[in-house]
């Protein structure tokens, strides 16, 4: 249990430590090729998760409508139903309140 803290912690650090000389070398040289390769994929990763998240969010409303309209009466299929829609709104709202601040914050600093 320890060793597997110990990696957490270890690997947390050696990111920041990574993070904080790309950083360094973008403040000093302008902006890097590396770096500016790596922001275009995480754009390009981001668009894609907001392409897939939309229509998941919509299946899983459905198949919690689904089971909600076809229970037959049944408590706990109309409670899974139920938590099945709030869950995916719920989701789907924090994915996109995500994305709005990220894109508040790129306002802010570019």
């Amino acid at each position: 249990m320890r060793k597997k803290i110990f990696y957490i912690f270890f690997t947390f650090i050696l990111f920041f430590v990574f993070l904080s000389t790309l950083s360094s070398i973008s403040f000093a040289w302008g902006d890097p090729q590396i770096v500016s390769k790596i922001t275009s994929a995480f754009e390009s990763i981001k668009g894609w998760l907001l392409k897939i998240a939309t229509p998941a969010a919509a299946v899983a409303v459905g198949s919690g409508v689904f089971m909600k309209k076809f229970s037959f009466g049944d408590e706990e299929k109309i409670r899974t139903g139920k938590k099945l829609i709030k869950g995916s709104l719920f989701s789907y709202a924090f994915i996109l309140a995500v994305d709005l601040i990220l894109s508040a914050i790129k306002s802010l600093i570019g």
